[in-house]
């Protein structure tokens, strides 16, 4: 078995392992990033990065690279009860990033930023399969090539390899998850007639649903579904589309919007469920991206984890030789704003997709309060996990601190 070694083994080359490489690299860090895959498929993933994202991405010196892949800047977020239109808010006025939602296809934004982080020193091996990591004070990674059995040595490995992470099972790691609530559902278009400049949200909450629309450029939209685990069973491939633009419709999307409109990309569904694990540093090995948490995709904040995961980690082992201490501060400060991130998400799928009387009897006490105050609301797009999220700011979210309902 061939032996090497280098200071960051990176297990993924996606969004978190590509800029983590880079942002590495360009410091003169000897970084080797694992990529399973030769040539990048469209999936249905996430592809809107709220404004906290951009910033994030500003901060690691890649939102240049995103819109020279493509990334097409949405400044408007336009929210609907049904098809009634209910706000419309000014992404680049109201946040403090002063940047829209950055939207970008997503094998281009790969294909970008892997290219990058090996222009700027990493080694990268694509079509290389990982085939065991070693824990422990000297941790290792084990690959799979051409010419045989590969092992590397590093003073850090990193598993940036998505919800499935196999690194996480190698490591050890003890993974949470949350009962199933919600499923999405997402496809791609090309020529939906809807506006180019703004991301539009549509919600149903008497019937526990939702429906999302982020353009990414070239007349191009993915559309996403949102219900109630108990209400549908999975959409996924070719003969479902037509009710999965139904679905989109009964939510409040305007039927005229699909007239001529072509799918572009395969139709697939994927659990909302958090999945994530507690202090995602242990024995040489560090988590980042959906393998330490992945996020509620129905909230559309895993790129913008995924980013500030890198960046966390990049400053806490720039910030001193102690790489384990590093690690481990690394670890402590993701578990405090993914948490924040979780609590939050969690109220709003409360509030906007349980169905049943109590749930319509909380809307009928809550909704009118936030018409009267908006920032009694979470500021996802803006704050991400930087919005409030203690006890104070739960109470004021479900209107517990008021007697009477609005306007009485």
């Amino acid at each position: 078995m061939a032996q090497s070694n280098c200071d960051v083994v990176i297990v993924g080359g996606g969004l978190g392992g590509a800029t983590l490489g880079r942002s590495l690299a360009i410091r003169g860090i000897r970084t080797l990033v694992v990529e399973c895959e030769a040539v990048f498929k469209d999936r249905v993933r996430g592809e809107g990065m709220h404004p906290w994202g951009v910033a994030e991405a500003r901060a690691l010196g890649i939102d240049g690279l995103l819109r020279d892949s493509g990334a097409h800047e949405v400044r408007w977020w336009k929210r609907y009860f049904g098809p009634v239109p209910r706000d419309c808010r000014d992404l680049v006025e109201t946040t403090s990033a002063h940047c829209g939602c950055l939207n970008f296809y997503h094998p281009s934004m790969q294909r970008t930023l892997l290219d990058a982080a090996e222009a700027a020193g990493a080694i990268v091996r694509r079509d290389t399969a990982v085939v065991g990591v070693e824990p422990g004070d000297a941790p290792a990674v084990r690959m799979r090539t051409v010419h045989g059995e590969e092992r590397v040595s590093a003073r850090l490995v990193v598993g940036a390899d998505g919800r499935r992470s196999v690194v996480r099972s190698w490591a050890g790691f003890i993974v949470n998850q949350d009962p199933p609530r919600l499923v999405i559902a997402g496809v791609l278009h090309e020529g939906l007639r809807a506006p180019e400049d703004a991301v539009q949200y549509f919600q149903n909450p008497s019937c526990g649903q939702g429906a999302l629309i982020f353009p990414i450029g070239q007349r191009r939209f993915r559309s996403y579904s949102i219900s109630g685990v108990p209400q549908r069973r999975p959409l996924s491939g070719s003969r479902h589309i037509a009710e999965f633009v139904d679905a989109c419709i009964t939510t409040g999307v305007p039927c005229d919007w699909y007239a001529g409109a072509s799918v572009a990309g395969p139709l697939a569904s994927y659990p909302g469920a958090d999945c994530w694990v507690g202090h995602p540093y242990r024995d040489g090995v560090a988590l980042i991206g959906d393998a330490a948490a992945a996020s509620d995709p129905s909230w559309g904040c895993g790129l913008s984890l995924t980013l500030r995961d890198v960046r966390v980690l990049r400053d806490c082992l720039l910030g001193t030789d102690d790489w384990q201490a590093a690690a481990h501060s690394y670890a402590q400060q993701h578990d405090r704003y993914y948490l924040a991130l979780h609590r939050v998400e969690d109220w709003l799928t409360q509030l906007l997709y349980e169905t049943g009387q109590m749930a319509d009897a909380r809307r009928a006490r809550v909704l009118p309060h936030w018409a009267n105050e908006p920032d009694r609301a979470p500021d996802l797009s803006g704050l991400g996990p930087d919005t409030p999220s203690d006890e104070a700011a739960r109470c004021r979210f479900f209107a517990e601190d008021v007697d009477l309902p609005a306007g009485q």
